[in-house]
């Protein structure tokens, strides 16, 4: 299970650093006007899924410490991690898009749009973009928002999602192209013991689904 720790709303971001060059093509994503990110081309969900789906077997464990990271593409061991790692590194290793950095470019923007529950005057490079509200927020002032459907058959691959787990901790993870026996609900997540795929997006209260960068 996740801990209450800093690091619980986060998703400690692993493996190597992306290069100067990427951390650019990044920001020039970025809509001025807006102050927002803005990816294009769209990208298809099986590469986030595949992305996703090879953290399995490497991501072991669950770490919510707090780690000082190089900026930009900064990250921690990919054996360890949290729930949000699983959506940064996917994003990196599919499009080279890298939420540490536009997470920090939107914060800087619009602060004041970012949730103020931990204190924060200012912008941490290190952890802004591995807690889940602010993801979330993100998403949202990216216009990537869905409603959550009634119907559990209407999650498309590639959706973010985020849930609540005991009334208090957030989660989150990116539904799967797999539907064992034909029943929607599989993800890719890291909810304590790794990262996993497995039958798991109906098992807490869900909070959010986000639809970023993507086709369709």
């Amino acid at each position: 299970m996740m801990s209450a720790a800093a690091g619980t709303e986060s998703g400690m971001e692993a493996g190597g650093n992306l290069s100067r060059r990427t951390f650019v093509l990044g920001l020039t994503t970025l809509i001025p006007a807006a102050g927002l990110a803005a990816p294009a081309p769209r990208r298809s969900a099986r590469a986030l899924i595949e992305a996703a789906r090879g953290q399995v077997g490497v991501t072991l464990r669950y770490d919510p410490s707090y780690t000082a990271l190089a900026f930009p593409g900064g990250d921690v061991p990919r054996a360890k991690g949290v729930c949000t790692d699983v959506l940064i590194r996917a994003y990196r290793d599919a499009f080279g898009l890298d939420l540490q950095a536009l997470v920090n470019a939107d914060m800087r923007r619009g602060f004041a749009a970012y949730p103020r529950r931990w204190g924060l005057k200012t912008t941490d490079r290190s952890i802004d973009h591995r807690r889940v509200p602010n993801l979330a927020i993100f998403f949202l002032r990216q216009h990537a928002r869905l409603p959550i459907p009634q119907d559990p058959n209407s999650w498309q691959p590639g959706d973010i999602f985020t849930s609540l787990i005991d009334g208090r901790l957030p989660h989150t993870g990116i539904v799967s192209d797999r539907r064992p026996g034909g029943r929607p609900g599989c993800v890719i997540h890291n909810i304590g013991n790794g990262a996993r795929e497995e039958m798991a997006l109906f098992s807490h209260p869900l909070t959010g689904r986000y639809r970023w960068a993507l086709s369709g």
